[in-house]
């Protein structure tokens, strides 16, 4: 379990993007969630990531599924952080999740420490739990040394913008050990983003290869996603919340690994009502 500064507490995470903008899934999750299968109440929720101003990506709401495809024991997406912007959440979704009774995360990004402040500070009005800062994934080395700058720039941005506590999601191709070292006592929580496919499966082609390949979650990411587990656990004292979750038993792999809260992403969109049912399984078997 994972406690917050501000006295919220949680064990359990939905991915950013996995339950829409607000936490009640998107259309094609709500039947479930109507018939108790999907109970968005079991997660301390993320927010799809929200960019400054309205971003186009690929995810087309009329082909959701066009920029996403299975791949045995997970998934390969390429959304590319479509969104309608922040001031689009401010408006119809902040005022709202008060009475929604849900635990919420705001998930932000942009590509100047600056702007990524302003936004957290936009969101500070709101009642969530905590800001998630989806930090950039680098591809050169000379980049990964610049983003680790920039990220620890953001966060020392976010945190002087907001009242709301940190949670810094970072990814397998970043120098993620020596940014998470030098956010201590600024951040309050790490998640894990998904994994470029060719440091998955290497030169084997991409079903999203049109798209620049895509990012891979759930069982098949596991080796990446689970080694910046241990060792971020092992080399920090901010809490780590563990991914790619696909059986049940993963539950308590993530936790020897020393992971303080799981989350679930990918399993949503191939076996959504999965997370639920684990959830209360997990709560079923922990001591009273």
């Amino acid at each position: 379990m994972i406690r917050l500064s501000n006295g919220h507490q949680f064990s359990y995470i939905a991915a950013s993007g996995a339950l829409a903008f607000d936490g009640r899934g998107w259309p094609w999750e709500w039947p479930l969630r109507w018939i108790g299968l999907l109970d968005p109440l079991c997660f301390t929720i993320v927010t799809k990531t929200l960019t400054r101003h309205p971003r186009k990506g690929t995810l087309r709401w009329w082909n959701p599924f066009g920029c996403v495809r299975f791949v045995s024991g997970g998934t390969v997406n390429a959304v590319g952080l479509t969104n309608p912007g922040i001031d689009w959440w401010c408006r119809q979704v902040g005022p709202q999740i008060g009475a929604s009774g849900l635990a919420l995360v705001g998930s932000i990004t942009d590509d100047d420490p600056e702007t990524v402040g302003a936004m957290a500070a936009m969101l500070d009005p709101f009642p969530l739990n905590a800001i998630e800062i989806n930090a950039s994934c680098p591809n050169t080395q000379a980049e990964m040394m610049r983003n680790a700058e920039f990220v620890v720039a953001s966060v020392s941005a976010v945190k002087s913008a907001t009242r709301h506590p940190i949670i810094l999601k970072l990814s397998f191709q970043q120098e993620y050990v020596r940014i998470a070292k030098s956010c201590e006592g600024l951040v309050e929580a790490l998640a894990i983003n998904s994994v470029p496919w060719a440091m998955v499966y290497g030169n084997r082609a991409s079903p999203l290869a049109r798209l620049g390949g895509g990012g891979v979650s759930g069982q098949a990411a596991q080796p990446q996603t689970w080694k910046m587990v241990q060792e971020l656990a092992a080399a920090t004292t901010i809490p780590v919340i563990g991914p790619s979750v696909w059986e049940f038993a993963d539950i308590e792999k993530l936790r020897q690994l020393g992971a303080s809260a799981i989350s679930f992403g990918a399993i949503f969109l191939r076996y959504p009502w999965r997370p639920t049912s684990y959830v209360r399984r997990d709560r079923a078997l922990l001591p009273r």
